[in-house]
């Protein structure tokens, strides 16, 4: 991928001097003599490359510890200094580590990520056949594609909501799609001079393509999207420090900016739907959000993503008028009609290469809708074709939709009432 369209909006050079840098030198110094003392023997040219910074700050530092009598030169390899930590620069980064174990990626300060982030927020254009092009793998009508669309455009939050089954979350996640860009993320934000670790390599996708001209602390990555369900809890949307290390981890929406946050199973979560609406009624309306230091400082960091609520709940039940009134965009997915259901069907036996008997599909949808059940839900035929594809393997025969073992899938996949 280009790194064209982050130039356009976002291309930091390599600083050369400390004020381009935006860090104090004695940040950079401890960062110096930790990674220093973690190498053991090192010269310039590595540790600029380990720190993500240029030759001409590193050279400073160096300069100023050598007068110092923190490190001792051990030779040159062409016009770089060998050196490693005299006994006084090892009693300096023990120090060090005390207050901080971090050693990685110089961070960025806090003005250049608002900066970056702002610059970065996503600009779609799409019309209905891209978004059949982004969603070619599910079953969707126009009617929904035109709700998804200015929705979509809008990169406002959005409330997916329906009964379960209907593919709110499949809808969802296939969002980022949409996104033809990259984006550059950080290795880490400073923050009164701590550090806060950002990216992240669970749930950024980095882009293995170096731009020489492009400051090294950033990290070419695809839009983010993250999506977290039942295990949300208040600890995650705030800074966690590691006590051991002295580093701060960023909270997920952090993590998530110029992307997508997706809730899933919103209402389900161990953290109330009340304690999470109240936690982000301001950055869903104002694009910011405020975290706080351990010690107390609070500051502000950008909002800059799209949130996605899925539910499978009443909104009005799960949220009051005043909250529902900043997410802008609410989209019913609606049960399956049997055209749909019909699709649905012969897409899920093709892929699973299932040979079905004929009228297979209005013989399930009919099957589905027995014993006083009234909708017909996008899931039944993937779900059920896994139960009959087990059935085969228990009677050691290939797998086959016969009537007799869509009756026998479905008794076993619908509770009795």
């Amino acid at each position: 991928m280009s790194t064209s369209a982050v130039r356009s909006a976002f291309a930091p050079p390599v600083p050369q001097t400390f004020e381009d840098l935006g860090l104090s030198q004695a940040l950079v110094t401890d960062l110096v003599v930790r990674r220093l003392m973690l190498e053991g023997f090192s010269n310039i040219a590595t540790l600029a490359n380990r720190l993500r910074l240029s030759i001409p700050i590193v050279d400073i530092v160096f300069r100023q510890l050598r007068q110092q009598q923190l490190v001792e030169v051990r030779g040159m390899t062409g016009n770089d200094y060998n050196f490693q930590l005299s006994q006084a620069g090892k009693q300096l980064a023990s120090d060090r580590f005390q207050v901080s174990q971090y050693a990685g990626a110089a961070p960025v300060c806090l003005k250049d990520y608002h900066t970056a982030t702002k610059l970065q927020a996503a600009k779609i254009k799409v019309d209905r056949r891209a978004l059949k092009g982004a969603y070619s793998d599910m079953v969707i009508s126009d009617r929904m594609l035109d709700q998804l669309g200015p929705a979509l455009i809008s990169q406002n939050s959005i409330f997916i909501y329906g009964p379960t089954g209907n593919g709110k979350t499949s809808l969802a996640e296939r969002m980022l799609r949409i996104y033809q860009d990259a984006v550059l993320i950080p290795n880490a934000v400073e923050v009164d001079g701590q550090i806060i670790s950002l990216f992240d390599p669970v749930v950024h996708n980095r882009i293995e393509l170096e731009d020489p001209d492009i400051d090294p602390r950033w990290v070419l990555c695809r839009r983010p999207c993250i999506v977290v369900g039942g295990e949300l809890i208040p600890s995650m949307l705030e800074l966690r420090l590691d006590d051991s290390s002295g580093i701060y981890a960023a909270p997920l929406q952090m993590k998530a900016n110029n992307g997508i946050f997706i809730i899933d199973d919103f209402g389900r979560q161990l953290m109330s739907p009340r304690d999470l609406l109240n936690r982000w009624i301001v950055p869903l309306d104002r694009r910011v959000d405020y975290l706080t230091l351990r010690y107390g400082v609070k500051f502000q960091i950008p909002f800059e993503l799209m949130v996605v609520f899925s539910t499978n709940l009443d909104p009005a039940d799960l949220a009051d008028e005043a909250f529902l009134r900043r997410i802008h965009n609410k989209i019913l997915v609606e049960a399956v009609d049997q055209g749909n259901f019909d699709q649905i069907f012969a897409r899920v036996a093709s892929a699973k290469n299932l040979a079905a008997e004929a009228d297979s599909a209005e013989f399930l949808r009919r099957l589905c809708l027995r014993d006083g059940r009234t909708e017909l839900r996008a899931c039944y035929p993937s779900d059920i074709m896994n139960i009959i594809i087990s059935i085969g393997r228990y009677e050691n025969r290939p797998p086959r939709i016969s009537k007799s073992d869509l009756e026998r899938a479905t008794a076993l996949y619908f509770a009795k009432s």
